[in-house]
């Protein structure tokens, strides 16, 4: 029988907490969902608030099937709330917004990363905030994009702007700059164009084409995550891997000296810890005083 819980006045049916979906470590299901609503839900709802969420799904584990969704699930309750989000001219597109601790819950239900852009709802594709998605290519690791991470960093205070490090909790690292709003458009340029400066500067590190051939040994530098269209894992989601990675906040200190891969992976378990340590790494991204303006076009 599925257990009926209530949350925030909401009834949510729960299901399957037994299951196990990261074999690896024995995680359930059950222990997923106290993961978002008990360690996770003050700092994720933050990051997700008036965004558009895309799900990646994995009902079955990470070794099930993985899919991508953009549109509300069947059977999204009407209290969930629901944004008309351009897709273009023609066509609105429908997104759920997670807003509060009954969405969260009853989306971890289904069993899915969280992705979201870097606009909000009521703004579509003007962006707030600016991405690099530093992806290295075997056997770079994420040693290395720490290293590409803070030339970034330099590159980013010389035109005044403040950086702020993540993992992807996958195997790269990721970059987030708060914006006073600005096209969409003209951030993906602005990126292009410091990671097209990040491969002349560092030209046996660094690669800005996504083209396969060229990212063996490299750290490619994905600016393109800035366009109105595409979506990065939010702060703090878990990711479909063999364990239970989250896309963990980091400090500067943790990206200078990191010397192995495994300095930088961090499990669900983790989280609890690491958010009384230091609060929220990412909290800048939320205050609109710490924005400021994409620099003019040369």
């Amino acid at each position: 029988m599925t257990p009926i819980t209530e949350v925030e006045g909401r009834r949510l049916a729960l299901s399957n907490l037994d299951k196990v979906l990261y074999p690896a470590t024995g995680t359930t299901k059950g222990e997923v969902l106290h993961y978002y609503a008990v360690t996770a839900a003050d700092a994720l709802l933050a990051h997700l608030h008036n965004r558009p969420v895309s799900f990646l799904r994995y009902p079955d584990g990470p070794d099930g099937q993985r899919f991508f969704t953009k549109n509300p699930p069947p059977g999204t309750p009407s209290w969930v709330r629901i944004a008309e989000v351009p897709r273009h001219a023609a066509q609105q597109n429908r997104q759920v917004v997670v807003q509060d601790l009954a969405s969260l819950m009853w989306a971890a239900n289904l069993v899915v990363e969280f992705h979201t852009p870097q606009w909000q709802a009521d703004a579509p594709g003007i962006a707030d905030r600016m991405v690099f998605d530093l992806d290295p290519g075997a056997p770079a690791t994420v040693v290395e994009c720490c290293r590409v991470a803070l030339w970034l960093r330099e590159r980013l205070a010389a035109d005044g702007l403040p950086a702020y490090g993540k993992t992807s909790g996958s195997k790269g690292l990721h970059l987030l700059v708060p914006l006073e709003p600005a096209p969409a458009d003209r951030v993906s340029a602005y990126a292009k164009r410091l990671a097209v400066e990040a491969e002349r500067d560092l030209p046996d590190l660094v690669v800005h084409r996504m083209t396969r051939a060229l990212r063996p040994g490299k750290v490619f530098v994905d600016f393109s995550q800035n366009a109105a269209a595409k979506t990065t894992a939010t702060p703090y989601t878990l990711r479909a891997g063999a364990e239970p990675t989250a896309s963990t906040p980091v400090t500067w200190a943790e990206i200078e000296d990191c010397l192995t891969p495994a300095e930088l992976v961090f499990l669900a378990a983790d989280m609890a810890g690491r958010l009384e340590r230091y609060g929220d790494l990412l909290g800048p991204l939320l205050d609109p005083d710490r924005a400021r303006p994409l620099p003019a076009a040369p």
